[in-house]
């Protein structure tokens, strides 16, 4: 069983800092395309600019659970470094039930918002609704509750094992 959630975690977690890269990558193009088109041709195209925020919300929320799952939170790291060792699996059960509260949370409410979204569209984008935007806080949110949950099952902790 823990293998099998293992397994499918590894792939979705995989999958989702793919689609993450890719939204970079399309961010990144499209700024260089409004960059192109605003200040060589004179003639700037609109629909760039909420095309790129876009891309930037989806490549953070689908690139949280990579972090999650590699045990690179900040906070979580310093406390792993300072509790005692008797005490840190109980400080990651601690950690992983917080943080799946709060994920908790952003799925419920980021889904709420989303219903909300759907009769906003998006400005320079008439027809597309804003719901395709917000949809980002849940779809991500859930994604990561995985990682939390495979970091849990098999601890990973790269910025302390090689930390100075």
């Amino acid at each position: 069983m823990k293998a099998a959630f293992l397994a499918f975690e590894h792939h979705l977690t995989t999958l989702s800092m793919w689609l993450a890269s890719a939204m970079l990558v399309i961010s990144a193009s499209l700024g260089l395309f409004q960059i192109l088109t605003r200040f060589v041709f004179e003639q700037p195209a609109e629909w760039t600019e909420v095309l790129v925020r876009f891309a930037l919300i989806w490549m953070v929320f689908l690139g949280i659970p990579q972090a999650f799952r590699r045990g690179s939170m900040v906070s979580i790291d310093l406390m792993h470094r300072l509790a005692p060792r008797v005490f840190r699996r109980i400080l990651e059960a601690l950690i992983m039930i917080v943080t799946l509260a709060l994920l908790a949370v952003i799925v419920w409410w980021g889904w709420d918002y989303a219903q909300r979204g759907k009769v906003q569209t998006m400005i320079g984008l008439e027809g597309v609704s804003m719901f395709w935007a917000y949809i980002a806080l849940p779809v991500g949110s859930l994604i990561a509750a995985f990682g939390v949950i495979g970091n849990f099952l098999e601890p990973c902790h790269h910025e302390l094992e090689t930390a100075q």
